[in-house]
């Protein structure tokens, strides 16, 4: 049992994250919400379009885990005069990776989106979508950065903040743009992604103005972080960004497997994958949080406390993982019928769901110990790990299980299912091993 100093660190420090992780894709199905309304081909359209979104940022998306890891062991160390230091290097990647990339995809978009989907009613709307958020990359990868300084420092609730002015804005505008209220043009799908991108950007600026005021004296803006820095940034991020690129690679293979199976399919996944991420999120939630509490001890020189933060959040995220996913076996029809409004599509979808929900509780510790993982420094070794588990198992018995022997969404999905908890176990040994307990940040 967990006595209750750290329960009470363990939540101060995860609800604020919580909080902006379910908000932020809460955002994503009221996206799939008011796109459904458009019909299954814009559903798909707009799910696909944010994974490649995402499969594009995710080689800046990386660069959070280690803002994160450097700033929390900064802290551990009393050194909070150069805590935000590791902020600006990421910042300054950010720049230097997201400026050249989102200009490459957006001018190759419209020729690749149809190697993914072929379907015309698909990759008419689903490539414009993407030029339209893509253009917010930069920005992106700069409010993850940000993520990674505030959580690192404990001050996430400057995170949740951030998050609900974004996703305020985004609401209001997807709404107006996309069905062309206020006087503003109809623009459809189009709508929804040019909304996700403004309010990204409007991201960005709050967080500048937050780290004029909180994060001055800790080195916000204060010159360019040294070659030191920038060294051990990159050690430490690149992995994560690799991991996060072939993570993503790996969820548009899937989206392109389960294509060969039905377009109907394909809205089905982009519904439960988007269910599944607000409910695995909390989780992921109380990962980041682990993932500062561990920095923070290894800063200390206190290994074995960082040791228990690790399986105390997992206690905790097992608990609160298990009570999301009961719904998700007892009651799926409820929580697929805002998204999903032909039988056909919802009865694709409904026993996928109930698999999900059983596995919700290996789940829970595997995001929790990879991102422990991520925090003391070990993102090398998470991204071998994680490379080899999705690429040179779960794809090709995705690919055998589903296209070839015909089981359908729900075979393909048993085997997302496996894999993850597959990951969980290796993740929990690796924790055990204790080689994180030596790395230097």
């Amino acid at each position: 049992m967990l006595d209750r100093y750290r329960r009470r660190t363990i939540w101060i420090l995860a609800l604020p994250i919580i909080g902006g992780q379910v908000s932020q894709n809460v955002l994503n199905l009221v996206d799939m919400a008011m796109a459904g309304v458009l019909g299954p081909y814009a559903v798909a359209a707009v799910g696909l379009g944010g994974f490649i979104n995402f499969t594009a940022g995710a080689v800046v998306i990386g660069l959070s885990s280690g803002v994160q890891a450097m700033a929390a062991r900064r802290k551990g160390e009393g050194r909070e005069d150069v805590m935000a230091v590791p902020l600006n290097g990421g910042l300054l990647l950010a720049l230097l990776i997201g400026i050249p990339i989102s200009a490459a995809v957006f001018w190759f978009a419209p020729d690749f989106y149809p190697l993914i989907n072929g379907d015309p009613e698909v990759y008419e709307r689903g490539a414009p979508y993407v030029q339209a958020r893509i253009v917010a990359m930069t920005a992106l990868g700069m409010n993850f950065a940000f993520r990674g300084y505030w959580n690192g420092v404990s001050q996430s609730g400057v995170y949740l903040r951030t998050l609900l002015v974004m996703h305020a804005a985004n609401i209001f505008l997807n709404y107006v743009l996309i069905f062309g209220k206020l006087g503003f043009p109809e623009l459809g799908v189009t709508g929804a992604g040019l909304g996700s991108a403004i309010a990204t950007a409007l991201g960005t600026v709050y967080y500048i103005a937050q780290g004029l005021t909180l994060g001055k004296p800790h080195g916000f803006f204060h010159g360019l972080p040294d070659r030191e820095t920038m060294a051990t940034m990159i050690r430490l991020s690149v992995p994560s960004c690799i991991q996060q690129l072939f993570f993503a690679v790996g969820f548009l293979t899937l989206f392109w497997i389960i294509g060969r199976i039905g377009t109907l399919e394909v809205a089905a996944a982009n519904v439960l994958t988007n269910v599944v991420l607000v409910a695995i999120l909390p989780g992921n939630g109380l990962g980041l949080a682990a993932a500062s509490l561990v920095g923070q001890s290894l800063g200390a020189g206190n290994p074995r406390d960082a040791h228990r933060w690790g399986w105390d959040v997992v206690k905790m995220a097992t608990l609160l993982l298990s009570c999301i996913g009961l719904p998700m076996v007892v009651v799926p029809d409820l929580i697929l019928m805002g998204f999903l409004h032909d039988q056909v599509t919802l009865d694709l979808a409904r026993m996928p769901l109930r698999v999900t929900g059983v596995g919700a509780l290996a789940d829970a510790a595997g995001i929790v110990l990879l991102n422990a993982l991520l925090g003391a420094g070990a993102s090398r070794q998470v991204m071998v790990m994680s490379i080899a588990l999705q690429w040179f198992l779960f794809m090709p018995v995705a690919w055998l299980v589903g296209p070839v022997l015909g089981w359908g969404l729900l075979g393909v999905w048993s085997c997302f299912i496996g894999y993850r908890t597959l990951q969980a176990a290796v993740l929990a040994v690796m924790w055990e091993k204790k080689h994180w307990t030596q790395i230097k940040v």
